[in-house]
Order: structure tokens, then C-alpha cells, then sequence
């Protein structure tokens, strides 16, 4: 009987998810073991042609992780969503856009005007770019083209589950594999992590002061943390009542407030704004100037509270067309 066979794909990332499958240490042999790897770019040498070859479907589940970016990533995302039974969502890129996606804060053209022009480590007196496509000796070269926006995988194709994590934790990504050798998956659209806050699974959680009153907000790397101390006790922003958990509090147990990459429960829409209006509601001061003066502790609210969700939120930016297309219609 042939083994099932599975995909792994990476876009616009850091490659820690890439990180996180390698992690899985010897239980990766039992995956390698019970499937069939059809696709993994990082690890072994395989051809889009022979992708594009296969039946549609007859890929198992194929585990996509980063944001898209790219025409290329876009293709690579309508290829294997042809390509598989189950698409996931694997890590915080792709599920809700993540780190990637705060360059939605500026355009297509700011980006490439300060990268290829503006930087001080650039040296380019012409003031060239990247050209998608160029002549040389008879030869066509092309480049993926720079889309407008970074988006999330599920805002390109539809996706069958997300497995949340910066990276994901080889524990959830162990589960998530089994239950697809097993047949065992939720319903369609589920995240396959717990689906509770992470404060109940913090083990500060007995700390947690039952009414906040912020007079001021600390960065983590100005002050002296204490150890066992809920982190909102102690004036620091932590996203920890907005993000869902399943992380084994990793970082708070290392003495690092939560940075939300688990993304949101089930209850939440908007984790950013979830979070944003819990705190602001417990701010001390009602005077405007003394409101300004406690929110300056936090000098990048969006990078604090949309650190892995801008693209999937509702202040996202909107999908223009692309280039090429503006030009044709």
C-alpha cells in the first residue's frame, strides 16, 4: 500500500517553521517513515515540474508556511492547494500574515524606494530596481514580481486548518501530523491548538491582579522582571489575555511577556484591538494630556499589538491590483 504522501512549502518567512518540522528530533523518523515527502525545497531537491505533474488531490496534506508576497509564492499557493486534500496553514506568517506583514504599513513603493535607493548601506548611483523580466542573448530571465501587500495564505486560497506558532511547537506540530496520518481532523477551518487564552496555561496566572490600573507602561529590556510576577502586574504589556494558548508559555516561563504569536481564540476577531481596548480601559488617568503621557510607554503600538496579525486584521491594507493588471484594464 503506498504511503501517503505530504508537502512542505516555505514563503515569506523567517524559515524558523522550517526550524520547527526538523525539531520534531527522532519523531521525525516516524513521519518520514509512515509518508511519503513529495515536496520540501529546504531539505531535499525537488522540481515544480514535478508537482505540476502530479494528479490533483493526490497530495495527503501539504504543511505551507510564510506569507505571500510574491507573484511566485502566490502561484506556489494555488498550485498546491490544486495539488492537496488538506492545506494548512503551518505557523503565524501564514495563518494571519506575521512579522512580514507590518510592511503593510508602507507602500510597494516606499519599500523599494528605501531598500534600492534611500538605504545607507546602498551604493547604487543609478538608482536601479529589480526588473521582472530582461533580454540577454537571446535568453528570457524573469523575477517574481514584488506584489502590493503582504497577505495571509488564506486570503489567496482557502485553507483547510492553521497550526499557529512563531514557530510552532514540535508538540502541536506532532499532534497535527498524526491526526492527519490518522483521519482524525477537526472540523474544516479549526486551529489545531487549545483553544483558551494562553493566561490560563501561564504559570504567572495566579498573579493576575483582578483589577489593572495602569499609570505607566515599562519595556521589558528597561526594567528588572521579577521572575514569578504576572508581567501586567508589573506595568509590561503582555498579549497574553488576546492570544490563543498551546505555546507551553515558552516565553513567559523564560521571563518574556507574550508577543501574541499564537494568534487569537476562537472568541476573538481582532487580537490587536482586543488587546488595545483591554488595556486602554484600565489606563488611570482620564486627562487627555496624562492619557498621552501613560500610552508613550508604548512607542510602536502596532508592532506591540499586530506584531503577527496585521494582514489578518480589520486595519489591514486593501489588495490593489497588481501592477501589470492596472496597466491592462
Amino acid at each position: 500500500m503506498p504511503k501517503p504522501k505530504i508537502a512542505f512549502y516555505w514563503c515569506a518567512s523567517c524559515g524558523g517553521c522550517e526550524e520547527a518540522v526538523v525539531d520534531l528530533a527522532e519523531d521525525i523518523l516516524g513521519v518520514v517513515e509512515a509518508v511519503d515527502i513529495v515536496l520540501w525545497p529546504v531539505a531535499m531537491d525537488f522540481k515544480k515540474k514535478d508537482v505540476e505533474a502530479m494528479p490533483d488531490k493526490s497530495i495527503v496534506a501539504t504543511l505551507f508556511n510564510g506569507a505571500i508576497r510574491t507573484s511566485e509564492q502566490e502561484e506556489m499557493a494555488h498550485l498546491l492547494r490544486r495539488k492537496s486534500q488538506v492545506l494548512i496553514a503551518y505557523g503565524a506568517c501564514a495563518q494571519m500574515g506575521g512579522i512580514p506583514s507590518l510592511a503593510n504599513q508602507f507602500s510597494r513603493d516606499q519599500l523599494l524606494r528605501f531598500v534600492y535607493e534611500q538605504a545607507p548601506t546602498m551604493a547604487d548611483e543609478p538608482k536601479s530596481r529589480p526588473q521582472t523580466s530582461f533580454q540577454n542573448n537571446g535568453h528570457a530571465l524573469t523575477l517574481p514580481q514584488f506584489r502590493n501587500v503582504v497577505r495571509s495564505l488564506d486570503q489567496v486560497v482557502e485553507v483547510d486548518y492553521c497550526i499557529p506558532g512563531c514557530p510552532p511547537t514540535p508538540k502541536i506540530t506532532k499532534a497535527a501530523v498524526g491526526a492527519v496520518l490518522e483521519g482524525k481532523l477537526p472540523p474544516k477551518g479549526s486551529v489545531l491548538a487549545p483553544d483558551i487564552a494562553l493566561c490560563d496555561q501561564c504559570p504567572r496566572k495566579g498573579s493576575k491582579p483582578a483589577d489593572l490600573s495602569f499609570t505607566q507602561f515599562k519595556r521589558p529590556h528597561m526594567v528588572k522582571l521579577d521572575p514569578e510576577l504576572c508581567f501586567l502586574a508589573q506595568d509590561v504589556v503582555c498579549m497574553g489575555p488576546a492570544t490563543r494558548g498551546g505555546c507551553e508559555s515558552v516565553c513567559t516561563r523564560g521571563n518574556m511577556p507574550c508577543s501574541g504569536c499564537f494568534g487569537p481564540t476562537s472568541r476573538v476577531r481582532d487580537q490587536g484591538a482586543k488587546m488595545l481596548s483591554s488595556l486602554c480601559a484600565n489606563v488611570a488617568a482620564k486627562e487627555e494630556k496624562d492619557i498621552t503621557q501613560t500610552l508613550s510607554g508604548i512607542p510602536d503600538p502596532v508592532g506591540t499589538f499586530y506584531r503577527y496579525s496585521l494582514a489578518s486584521s480589520l486595519l489591514r491594507r486593501k489588495v490593489d491590483l497588481p501592477i501589470d493588471a492596472k496597466k491592462s484594464s
